[in-house]
């Protein structure tokens, strides 16, 4: 189980939207860490650090180590992050501790390779949409992976990958697979882009000037 983020943490024992006003002011940013096995803890984190990361996809989908000024470690994930609505400022930021024999719940990144190669790829007037970026999985944190790869190498025209046809690994479900057929997305679509000569538009629009 590989930990993404060590991330330096303080308790914060002045609570409130006036005292989070005066913390921010001081680069640092409120933030709450809480299941597993212990109560809801208020922490502050380095603003700085936070805006290093933000646009690191490991940050949102990966096991996190919070390392607390009395000495704890605890292994976490990102449950929230709450931004600023214009400002390049982070506003509050939630954790959810994790057990290593509790099963986990996390969205994990899909990484799409080989399209450029495929016959889809190759063909003139079709268009490959990727449907998805992520999806759930359910695992436990030692089986956490952290992306799935979808080979778009043989994808022709007109195919449809859903969730069903990723591949896995040992210990990893597809959360969206136990709610039923229903929830069997599609996660790639290699359509051809509808259109027609300008002769045959003119002769459609004439025919439909004529029904009315």
């Amino acid at each position: 189980m590989a930990i993404a983020y060590k991330i330096a943490a303080e308790i914060r024992t002045d609570t409130g939207k006036g005292a989070s006003r005066r913390l921010r002011r001081t680069g640092k940013v409120p933030a709450v860490v809480y299941g597993g096995e212990r109560k809801p803890a208020n922490i502050q984190l380095s603003h700085d650090f936070l805006i290093r990361v933000i646009d690191d996809e490991a940050f949102y989908t990966q096991i996190l180590e919070l390392v607390v000024d009395d000495g704890r470690k605890q292994k976490v994930v990102l449950r929230d992050m709450q931004r600023h609505p214009y400002k390049l400022q982070v506003m509050h930021v939630d954790f959810q501790r994790i057990l290593d024999d509790q099963l986990l719940h996390l969205n994990v990144p899909l990484h799409f390779v080989g399209e450029e190669h495929s016959p889809a790829g190759k063909t003139s007037g079709v268009v490959v949409s990727h449907q998805l970026t992520d999806v759930e999985v359910s695992c436990y944190p030692k089986d956490l992976p952290e992306f799935i790869e979808v080979d778009l190498t043989e994808l022709k025209p007109g195919d449809v990958v859903k969730i069903s046809d990723l591949k896995v690994p040992d210990g990893v479900t597809l959360v969206a697979l136990t709610q039923g057929e229903d929830h069997d997305q599609p996660v790639v679509t290699a359509s051809h882009v509808s259109g027609g000569t300008d002769a045959e538009t003119s002769d459609a629009e004439e025919e439909a000037e004529s029904e009315d």
